[in-house]
């Protein structure tokens, strides 16, 4: 008999949210820090110090010990220290309770332990982090006990962004202030905040732990480094949205009990195209909050995995050849009144506001294409992006066939007259009814697609925060809807203004609009007569943070000052360096101490065998055959196995910067492959029993 769960009554209900303010603050602290978080004012410390004594009780009845500031440094993860809400003992030998609104607002972890890319030295170890109160603070039960959560972004001594949410905070406020600016123009007198709302798409791997924990690759580096495709793959489609295993499906209810109590919105869950990859997708959060929570969905799919008996992969290509994980960014601007400014509406070739607003995004992703690749970078990302499973490293928009006309129209006669229709989908089947058909289908090749009301950009790596993306598109789009509104603002006649800046924006802009194919050779050959960038690589993605342009955008906004990207620069060719030379370690590991004896042992099996039979006066052929072809392969590995050794001592030899991470991508990278080749072609030679680590097949259909 199953168990029942009320949803509605469960969710949230270890989240200090709203309706817990409400019920527990004098309406006096509510109203103010209501007012807090939706006008951005500064936090009243006295306020604080409430709204600290409430939040620790309503902890403490949740069965919290310890509260924590959980923020998101840039090492890719959350960081949390835990403190008990003990104070010292009394003469008596008991102990009370505590908890202050300094402890509420600020914490102290070591800055110089984080990757801070020069912003802080060795000696200068003091940093901050500072309460998000627009992000609710919750409690997380897992094998520690019960823990507060509380939000943080996370600063230097001298206050430079060492996190992903302070930045993506700026750029919230940023293209807050000037959406407002544009919807002003059109009359709109009412909106008080507009909003980036973000709806993440997660997918990932789950394996059996055990044949996890036999895999060196997967323990030290989360993706196989050798491994033979199995005789089936992905080729039949079975596994997508098929019927999900009973064993996936108790792991799954679990993951979305405790996403629930967490407020996070679970929404879809299904198999994805590769065997044993998943996804699960959330509902729109606005921007902070759904970075939060996908932070929160990452966290939770691994510990409960390990509940079960398995692993989480979230590396975005853990098997060669079937597809990686991504993380679809689906992305809309919302009105605190409910207005979507990405609705195009009925008559999009009517709706003025739509199009100047559709037309700016269009500017602001052709203008900095290289900023937005670079949001997707990830050493992961690079067995990804371009290959046919994921978007190409070329950055192009969707429109569809509908808006795709209205620009046509635009830009022929500066002006539009009619919209395509959707029409009805007859199916031929005289028992279905006949389905209302969308103005335009969808690409699954385009790496930034406008799908009816939002934009999804489906780049970002399965497991990178989505706060990067993000930060980009608040930016890019901010300081295109601030160009515009420069424009508008000083214009003698604002409806002619605006007609001619959508179709000056739509002309000059049009280039970066592609509805085909993505993935095809036709494209990156189009690209490039466009003039469209092809970024194929982290190494070469990471200097658009540095442009003149990048510095500009990102400074008139106050979202990173240049030394705060200079930083970031560092961080990312030192990450991209460590991670290589981890996975070219792991692979001189394991081929050296794993590989090579088994081969050794399955030849000198195969030895043995043509002794035995010719010293009996017969031929052995097929074993003679085996051992020739096993012994050049192990050959070939050996060889391969000493130039890894010596271009990854060579790249350790070196300083950390770009020289370095581009010597371990075109180097290093490449005498990894050479490594892969022999040994994954003896891998389907070499007799099972003895092969020291379980199969692709293992992996991919027994769980």
């Amino acid at each position: 008999m199953s168990e029942y769960f009320n949803v509605a009554e469960m969710f949230g209900e270890d989240v200090f949210n709203d309706k817990v303010m409400q019920e527990r603050l004098p309406k006096k602290v509510y109203k103010a820090l209501k007012k807090t978080i939706q006008e951005g004012k500064e936090l009243d410390p006295m306020i604080a110090e409430v709204v600290a004594g409430a939040m620790k009780e309503w902890a403490i009845e949740k069965g919290a010990t310890h509260y924590t500031h959980w923020f998101q440094p840039l090492t890719g993860v959350t960081a949390e220290k835990h403190d008990a809400f003990i104070t010292s003992p009394n003469p008596d030998g008991t102990v009370l309770l505590d908890f202050s609104g300094k402890e509420l607002i600020k914490g102290e972890p070591d800055a110089s332990s984080f990757p801070s890319g020069g912003l802080r030295a060795t000696f200068e170890a003091r940093g901050y982090t500072a309460w998000d109160c627009t992000s609710p603070a919750f409690v997380r039960h897992d094998a520690a006990g019960a823990i507060l959560c509380i939000p943080t972004a996370f600063c230097s001594y001298t206050g430079e962004a060492l996190d992903q949410k302070t930045p993506l905070l700026r750029s919230m406020e940023a293209i807050n202030a000037q959406a407002l600016r544009l919807l002003r123009l059109f009359g709109n007198t009412t909106s008080k905040k507009v909003t980036p709302s973000v709806g993440p798409e997660q997918e990932y791997f789950l394996v059996d732990e055990k044949k996890f924990l036999q895999r060196k690759d997967l323990i030290f580096t989360g993706r196989t480094l050798f491994g033979a495709m199995p005789p089936k793959g992905q080729e039949l489609d079975d596994h997508y949205f098929g019927t999900i295993r009973q064993r996936i499906a108790s792991f799954m209810k679990d993951v979305n009990l405790e996403l629930w109590k967490l407020g996070v919105t679970a929404k879809t869950q299904h198999n994805e195209v590769a065997p044993a990859q998943h996804e699960l997708a959330t509902i729109y959060s606005e921007a902070n909050i759904a970075v939060d929570h996908n932070q929160i969905v990452m966290q939770t799919l691994k510990r409960v995995a390990c509940q079960h008996g398995m692993k989480c992969l979230l590396h975005e290509k853990p098997f060669a050849g079937v597809n990686g994980s991504g993380k679809h960014n689906n992305w809309s601007i919302i009105t605190d009144d409910g207005i979507n400014l990405l609705d195009p509406g009925k008559t999009p070739h009517e709706n003025v506001q739509f199009l100047l607003v559709l037309t700016c995004i269009l500017k602001a992703v052709d203008v900095h294409a290289d900023l937005l690749r670079e949001s997707a970078a990830d050493p992961g990302n690079d067995h990804r992006l371009g290959a046919n499973e994921a978007p190409p490293a070329i950055i192009s928009v969707f429109l569809g066939e509908q808006l795709e006309d209205v620009l046509a129209q635009l830009i022929s006669t500066g002006m539009a007259t009619h919209s395509l229709k959707g029409g009805v989908l007859e199916t031929g089947v005289k028992t279905l009814p006949n389905l209302a058909k969308d103005a335009t289908d969808r690409n699954r090749t385009s790496p930034f697609a406008f799908t009816g009301n939002k934009f999804e950009f489906r780049m970002v790596g399965s497991r990178d925060s989505v706060a990067a993306p993000n930060i980009v598109l608040n930016t890019i789009v901010a300081e295109a809807f601030c160009e515009a509104c420069d424009i508008l603002e000083k214009a003698d006649n604002f409806d002619e203004a605006v007609h001619d800046l959508i179709k000056k924006y739509a002309s000059e802009h049009h280039r970066i609009v592609f509805n085909g194919n993505g993935y095809s050779e036709e494209w990156v050959e189009e690209a490039e007569r466009r003039g469209l960038p092809n970024i194929r690589s982290m190494v070469d993605a990471i200097p658009a943070l540095i442009t003149d342009k990048a510095v500009d955008v990102f400074g008139k906004f106050g979202v990173f000052t240049k030394a705060e990207l200079e930083s970031r620069v560092e961080i990312k060719y030192e990450s991209y360096a460590k991670v290589i030379n981890i996975e070219a370690r792991s692979m001189i590991d394991i081929a050296s101490k794993q590989i090579v004896p088994a081969v050794m042992k399955y030849t000198k099996s195969l030895a043995d065998t043509v002794n035995a039979v010719t010293s009996a006066g017969a031929e052995a052929p097929v074993q003679l055959d085996l051992l020739k072809e096993t012994s050049g392969l192990l050959g070939e590995t050996k060889e391969a196995l000493s130039r890894l050794i010596h271009v990854t001592e060579e790249a350790g030899k070196m300083e950390a910067g770009q020289e370095q991470a581009k010597y371990f991508h075109d180097e290093v990278m490449a005498a990894m492959e050479a490594l892969r080749m022999p040994v994954d072609k003896l891998e389907m030679i070499v007799d099972k029993d003895m092969w020291p680590m379980p199969s692709y097949g293992d992996l991919l259909f027994e769980v």
